[in-house]
């Protein structure tokens, strides 16, 4: 009990967070005439946050599946680099392990990650309630939007902006929290770089490959500071 009170307790921010983010998925998914039948599967059985508003688009566009797949793979690439940093902590996860894997989000994967667990909490345990609650707060979101779009229309433009200003307030606060801004200016400038040379449609693969190997140039610098953990936004 006191390892699912830690573990709620420490997933109510992502809960205020996740329940305002899904609502607004769920809403326009309803005005693209997808239901809340919709809403409930791609949140249970997809469960991808920024990737779940830009496949509204592609459901309403009819994209292909080979187009979804590429599209998929440049949201959500960064999620490769999250689970290289996971593997020591799921290792010993057990039959929870391909849940944990499957539900690591950015939020998720922040409070896994920010320290360890006090006495008399079990880890395991932990990390699998983490994510189950935050999930939850998900699905509670995407329902709820679908059905309250479904029963009071109302203008949506700017709701597909939302995940994005989840972004840029977790940078802002994780700008002013860091000593060293070394990381996240190189990721700015890397990022405008291949915005220049490779165009607004095909700069976030090039973008991401960049920022990685500029990283990790820098830290293999002799007398280099050791990097801190980022912890990034779903």
């Amino acid at each position: 009990m006191k390892t699912a009170r830690y573990a709620f307790a420490r997933s109510l921010p992502v809960m205020a967070g996740y329940l305002v983010l899904g609502l607004g998925f769920g809403v326009l998914l309803q005005t693209k005439g997808y239901g809340a039948g919709w809403a409930l599967a791609m949140s249970v059985l997809v469960y991808a946050g920024s990737m779940q508003y830009v496949a509204v688009d592609l459901l309403a566009g009819g994209a292909s599946l080979i187009a979804t797949a590429l599209m998929t793979l440049t949201v959500n690439a960064r999620h490769l680099f999250y689970g290289v940093s996971m593997v020591e902590r799921y290792r010993d996860a057990g039959p929870a392990k391909p849940y944990l894997i499957f539900a690591l989000t950015d939020e998720t994967y922040s409070l896994v990650c920010s320290g360890d667990v006090p006495a008399g909490v079990d880890r395991r345990r932990y990390f699998f309630l983490v994510s189950l609650f935050d999930q939850l707060y998900w699905v509670a979101g995407s329902l709820a939007g679908a059905l309250v779009g479904g029963l009071l229309p109302f203008d949506t433009t700017g709701i597909d902006f939302s995940m994005t200003a989840l972004f840029l307030v977790v940078m802002t606060e994780q700008w002013r929290a860091a000593r060293d801004h070394t990381a996240a200016l190189v990721g700015l400038g890397v990022s405008l770089a291949c915005l220049a040379v490779f165009g607004a449609d095909n700069f976030l693969i090039p973008a991401m490959v960049g920022i990685t190997l500029a990283l990790t140039l820098l830290r293999r610098r002799p007398g280099a500071p050791e990097q801190e953990d980022a912890h990034a936004s779903h």
